[in-house]
């Protein structure tokens, strides 16, 4: 433990003297405000870094992160997930909201299998956010569900959470205005592919084909 506190420590020292030097002017302007375009909402899992991914700069996007990238509706008790979201969509004026999950996700194998959260309260409970997009899963395949389905489950997952999304009040407004737009995302691990859901297929799709043909529906009605 302390062997790895003591890389944190080098890293902050290094930061300072590299990459803080380097953005100084940037860093500057963040001081004393921010503008983000972004809120994404992502797994607290490690092996997730939205900036790496994104490829975007401090202050471009404000981040939620928790287990299974869970959106509770407005109605139920979410914490700061909610407050942060009306921050961001009141308050900062994001234009987009990203719902990011991903492969091999330990929140998704464990609404599978809820039997192996019995001595994790507090994890089931919050789990329980994801039940609708696990009976979706079960109705296609019963008694025959497996890992196999994960993939699946993430992805139901995703849409369910862009639905709780809707119900809550700063974001139904700004989408009744087309002031703020929905995306659901699934980032693999292993390949570094982004896929996004297409509403028109109805599945996931590499994120640069649906943006691409996005843009040109735009560009044609334009």
């Amino acid at each position: 433990m302390k062997k790895f506190m003591d890389k944190l420590i080098k890293g902050i020292s290094e930061f300072k003297k590299k990459d803080y030097e380097e953005r100084k002017t940037l860093f500057a302007q963040l001081a004393t405000s921010q503008s983000p375009e972004v809120l994404f909402i992502t797994c607290s899992d490690s092996r997730i870094d939205p900036s790496m991914i994104t490829q975007t700069q401090p202050g471009e996007l404000f981040i939620i992160r928790n287990a299974g990238n869970i959106v509770p509706p407005h109605a139920m008790p979410g914490g700061g997930n909610t407050a942060t979201i009306e921050y961001a969509v009141a308050v900062l004026g994001v234009k987009d909201i990203i719902i990011c999950g991903h492969t091999d996700c330990g929140a998704m194998k464990g609404a599978m299998n809820p039997e192996s959260l019995a001595s994790l309260p507090q994890v089931s409970s919050w789990l329980g956010h994801s039940q609708a997009a696990l009976a979706r899963v079960k109705a296609r395949h019963g008694e025959h569900m497996c890992s196999d389905h994960t993939l699946e489950m993430i992805q139901e997952n995703v849409l369910l959470q862009l639905k709780h999304l809707e119900t809550h009040p700063s974001v139904a407004a700004k989408m009744a205005t087309n002031d703020v737009t929905l995306h659901g995302w699934v980032y693999n691990i292993a390949t570094g592919e982004v896929t996004c859901h297409s509403p028109d297929q109805g599945t996931f799709i590499p994120v640069q084909d649906w943006y691409d043909d996005h843009k040109l529906v735009a560009n044609q009605r334009a």
